[in-house]
């Protein structure tokens, strides 16, 4: 079983930065892929990241790539979503999930979802 907890989102002038966390317990952390996924008022849950096993490779959905950047330090079991450039229509609930397989774009890739945390931007 592994948990996960989000933590450092808050309210953010557009243009500004936040950046969040995902702290997880699990002992082979090294061995999951993770992802960060948002959900706005009325939409759905779409994919923001991933940072995969192998390698540390990383995705990016478009409407983020340069602009957020997500890293991970196994030895805190711990993965990081920098987010610069913050816009309005980045406001949403952000989740960090675990899973072992699958492209990492969709939630049924992923086996273990934190209870997420609230980024707000304003304008």
């Amino acid at each position: 079983q592994v948990q996960l907890e989000e933590s450092g989102g808050g309210l953010v002038q557009a243009g500004g930065s936040l950046r969040l966390s995902c702290a997880a317990s699990a002992p082979t952390f090294s061995t999951y892929a993770i992802g960060w996924f948002r959900q706005a008022p009325g939409e759905e849950r779409e994919f923001v990241a991933v940072i995969r096993t192998s390698g540390g490779g990383t995705d990016y959905a478009d409407s983020v790539k340069g602009r957020f950047t997500i890293t991970r330090d196994n030895a805190k079991k711990s993965v990081f979503l920098q987010m610069n450039r913050l816009e309005p229509e980045d406001t949403a609930v952000y989740y960090c999930a675990a899973g072992g397989g699958g492209s990492a774009y969709y939630q049924y890739d992923y086996d273990y979802w934190g209870p997420g945390t609230q980024v707000t931007v304003s304008s």
